[in-house]
């Protein structure tokens, strides 16, 4: 059999192979997405009903598994006086974050769009951060206007801003400060945050001036200090070194007079997309975190998004084509592509795909989208399900930087989105139409 080749297994050598070499029954019973009847369900509705009645592409997202995996977070922390802010990024749909707020979660919003929208899923604004390397003056007045908790400042100049913003309206600003710990965290370059190299978070090396600017600013105030060192990170001991530095911080500033009510040690705690290199659990985090934040006098605050959301959602996608190539190549066209799920073609990423019907055999295959470029693909040479054309796929992990970073490129229409709670499914945004695709345009 040459390497090339297309090659065919026995149901039981892929059920084997899934349980032995990729585990993926309990990727997917962890978050509620499980086969029954060789069909696969998001808790107790089949997939492939969802589907017929909201058509494809399609987001699914479990509510139990959202649920969920904020409690478990929740548990892990929960003897330390702190406070949760669901990082809005990740996934920005509004029942998305009425969920999550319903189970008194806060929300850390990064642009003026954010904060509109968890203002209009119900956030009050006491229980929003506000973030962001580049606000504008615009936002930084919504901020203000709104009453958010707190606007997390990155700059000198940021600061400078603010005061001038806050002094028009005659307030005074609640304020944390972004320290840049200078923590290079082993995950993908595009997602590291705390190095010195990247834009994000004031250099150490400016704190003198940044806390003397609030001894000469009148509309600031002092409010907490934040990290942030990535995504994805599976090694605690980087947040271990990152904190010991924000500690180091924190020594200072109340040695200078300043009373810190809030420690923001930001997210990026990792979770599982190939489930041959499962994520480390939470409870180790914390394990190593709970002992330095413990007995401080302050709130901690956690910002996780990917954490929360990731597993809780599937892409659902049809097979429009099968192809094979000269060279013996086998292709599965599906109707999803990079502007419904970019991961893949930005980061390189891993994303589990199954079919939602289980066949009885498998080919090696690349999937890969409809969309007018070579990067549109959900996976490269993957052991997949010998689906036929029309058959259904699950792109698993979609729940995080998916569906918030889609686009309409090639006149794309953006898909619909559904949660399902139990034996029950609602549309949580309706399927883009064509007159949508131009009614700014003029």
């Amino acid at each position: 059999m040459q390497a090339w080749m297309f090659f065919v297994l026995s149901r039981n050598a892929i059920i084997e192979s899934f349980h032995q070499h990729h585990n993926i029954s309990a990727v997917l019973d962890s978050h509620l997405f499980s086969y029954a009847d060789g069909a696969l369900r998001c808790e107790s509705v089949a997939l492939a009903t969802l589907a017929d009645r909201f058509g494809t592409p399609l987001y699914v997202t479990s509510r139990q598994s959202l649920v969920g995996q904020f409690r478990d977070f929740e548990a892990a922390f929960s003897t330390l006086p702190h406070f949760t802010c669901y990082s809005v990024k990740a996934n920005f749909n509004l029942s998305v974050i009425r969920t999550l707020a319903a189970e008194g979660c806060g929300c850390d919003v990064n642009s003026g769009g954010e904060l509109y929208r968890a203002l209009r899923a119900g956030v009050s604004p006491d229980r929003i951060i506000m973030a962001g390397v580049g606000k504008s003056e615009q936002e930084i007045e919504y901020g203000l206007v709104t009453g958010v908790l707190m606007l997390k400042a990155e700059s000198v100049s940021e600061l400078k801003a603010i005061d001038r913003v806050a002094g028009r309206l005659g307030k005074v600003a609640s304020v944390a400060i972004r320290i840049n710990p200078n923590v290079t965290a082993e995950t993908h370059p595009y997602i590291t945050t705390g190095d010195s190299k990247e834009k994000f978070g004031i250099d150490e090396a400016e704190l003198g001036e940044v806390f003397g600017l609030f001894r000469t600013l009148p509309h600031l105030s002092l409010q907490g200090l934040d990290m942030h060192i990535g995504s994805q990170i599976f090694d605690p001991e980087y947040y271990v070194a990152a904190t010991q530095k924000l500690l180091d911080v924190l020594a200072t500033s109340r040695l200078l007079g300043f009373d810190i009510k809030w420690f923001d040690i930001g997210g990026g705690f990792p979770v599982t997309y190939d489930p041959q290199k499962p994520a480390t659990p939470i409870a180790r985090f914390a394990e190593k975190l709970v002992p330095m934040l413990e007995g401080l006098g302050v709130t901690v605050i956690f910002e996780p998004g990917r954490f929360i959301t990731a597993n809780s959602s599937v892409l659902l996608t049809r097979v429009l084509y099968r192809k094979r190539n000269h060279a013996g190549k086998e292709f599965f066209i599906v109707d999803a592509g990079m502007t419904e799920l970019i991961r893949p073609a930005l980061y390189q990423s891993h994303h589990e795909v199954l079919s939602v019907r289980l066949h009885d055999d498998s080919v090696v295959a690349d999937v890969v989208g409809p969309i007018c470029e070579s990067s549109d693909f959900f996976a490269r040479q993957r052991v997949i399900d010998n689906a036929g054309e029309g058959d259904l796929l699950a792109v698993l992990s979609s729940g995080a930087y998916a569906s918030v970073m889609g686009s309409n490129y090639n006149g794309r229409l953006r898909p619909a989105e559904v949660m399902v709670d139990g034996s029950e499914a609602v549309l949580m945004r309706r399927r883009e139409s064509y007159e949508q695709l131009v009614q700014n345009e003029v």
